[in-house]
């Protein structure tokens, strides 16, 4: 595959990441989701009390000959990584407390713009059966965008919010890790050490891409983040060197049903992307008229409509947002929040509502 070949969309690639990596075309997709080696630096076997073995990381693809060596091969995918982002796009790096500071330092390093680090918090961590120190009980992912300077990427901030029950979503989610069904076996025994709770990566993928877009996934395992990507209705780009992962992710996947036709079901339209609609619309529509009264939420001041959509009272004089703001004291208010108009039968209604009439009855202006 050739550097401006096309992207290879929804696709398992087989090879080492830090190759393919730069075979793929210059900002070509929308996100990453990396989770790479941990770095673990086992060297004998970890035993519980009664002396049975834990299945820990100790594959060979965890094995690195030193620290210089590990961030040799971080700092080439991660770089590669942020040659084929977008100007739009981000990054996700999931890590342990073994390797998760190097990266972060790393990524600042190269250019990437911390925006949040997130904190998975484990319900059912692995016990700490030694006794020497504190369970691990949690994971970080650092979530970056390209440069400080970029201005513009995806979050969706409110279906993040109307995921946590109308409440602003905040950086320490609470889940369990990969059990039961979910955690793939090839004989009775874990197919992947550290597969990945799909939760994990619903909210990951929700929060920050759009249906359509093409997700990276340069260390794929089993295919947690294609399999995610195909039921939220995202392209995803999967790069994993082990065959046995790769068929395993290929035969998931192609078991997760399509994403349902229907937008409405993936999206959310937001205030902001509505049409705008101007105060003096609602005049001209005769939903309201020169000489009605509307009130400040805040403390009932009436405020009379002119005609040329501005709002008075006494010598103060100006838009539903400019008084707004001078009643609050404010420096700047949304006048169609803080404002109040009498419906027919008498109640007070908030201004809002006849935008939101105005646009469902005759579009924008």
């Amino acid at each position: 595959m050739r550097r401006n070949a096309a992207l290879p969309l929804d696709q398992v690639l087989i090879g080492d990441s830090t190759e393919l990596l730069g075979q793929l075309p210059n900002k070509s997709v929308d996100l990453v989701f990396a989770d790479p080696p941990y770095n673990l630096q086992l060297n004998k076997e970890l035993l519980r009390p009664n002396m049975s073995r834990v299945d820990a990381v100790d594959d060979e693809w965890d094995q690195f000959q030193n620290f210089a060596a590990y961030d040799a091969f971080c700092d080439l995918w991660l770089r590669e990584c942020r040659r084929v982002l977008k100007d739009t796009g981000t990054i996700w790096v999931i890590g342990s407390y073994h390797n998760i500071y190097r990266l972060g330092t790393l990524m600042m390093d190269i250019g990437f713009w911390l925006l949040n680090d997130v904190v998975w918090i484990k319900t059912n961590p692995t016990p700490q059966f030694r006794g020497v120190r504190f369970t691990n009980a949690h994971e970080t992912l650092l979530w970056c965008k390209r440069s400080r300077g970029q201005r513009r990427y995806t979050f969706n901030y409110q279906m993040m919010k109307n995921l946590n029950d109308e409440k602003q979503m905040r950086s320490d989610w609470v889940m369990p890790i990969c059990t039961g069904q979910e955690r793939l076996r090839v004989g009775g025994v874990k197919a992947h050490p550290t597969q990945k709770p799909e939760a994990l990566l619903y909210r990951v993928l929700l929060a920050s891409t759009n249906p359509g877009d093409v997700v990276l996934d340069p260390f794929f395992g089993t295919g947690t983040t294609g399999a995610v990507a195909k039921a939220l209705g995202r392209h995803f780009v999967g790069i994993e060197r082990e065959e046995g992962y790769a068929e395993l992710a290929r035969e998931r996947i192609a078991r997760v049903a399509e994403a349902p036709a229907a937008p409405q079901a993936l999206t959310l339209r937001t205030r902001k992307a509505q049409p705008r609609v101007r105060f003096g619309a609602l005049l001209e529509a005769g939903m309201l008229r020169a000489g009605q009264q509307l009130f400040f939420q805040r403390t009932g001041q009436p405020a009379m409509v002119c005609a040329d959509g501005t709002l008075s009272v006494g010598e103060l004089r100006g838009s539903i947002h400019g008084l707004g703001a001078a009643l609050a004291g404010q420096p700047s208010c949304n006048g169609w929040e803080v404002w109040l108009y009498a419906r027919a039968d008498g109640s007070l209604g908030p201004l809002d509502e006849l935008r939101e009439r105005y646009r469902a009855e005759r579009g924008a202006s």
